[in-house]
């Protein structure tokens, strides 16, 4: 990938995670932490509703990137497709590490949320679809 796409890459992940934050706090979360890292992984947004945690992990696609050869859009693809076994492994560690970390191992119950954002960049429209309460592997 060239410089130009890493960064065009990064730029829509982050304001991916913003929308995903706006939408949340929209929706009575409060925003706990943002891009929790460790070396083994990271966790994009923490929040809290209800008396729960959600470990939220975004995933971010601009529309600009899903049209076919003739202009049109490609309606198949989804950005939470990307959540392959390694990358849940990854989560599981890091989710893991902040309850530890956090010591809420034992008193807050969480679960692990995916958002996915559809971003039109050129018209300033984004769309969010969350899936909730997905399971991690066991490591």
């Amino acid at each position: 990938m060239s410089e130009r796409g890493k960064e065009g890459h990064l730029k829509v992940g982050k304001v991916g995670e913003e929308v995903a934050a706006k939408f949340l706090v929209q929706n009575g979360f409060e925003i706990k932490e943002r891009n929790y890292s460790k070396k083994w992984g990271e966790l994009d947004i923490v929040a809290v509703k209800n008396g729960k945690l959600h470990f939220v992990e975004v995933k971010t696609v601009s529309w600009d990137s899903l049209r076919d050869g003739n202009g049109g859009r490609v309606n198949q693809y989804r950005p939470e497709d990307n959540m392959h076994p390694q990358k849940l492994k990854r989560l599981a560690r890091v989710t893991e590490s902040y309850l530890a970390s956090k010591r809420r191992a034992g008193g807050m119950p969480w679960q692990f949320d995916v958002a996915a954002v559809f971003l039109d960049l050129e018209h300033r429209i984004a769309k969010v679809k969350m899936l909730w309460d997905l399971i991690l592997p066991a490591r």
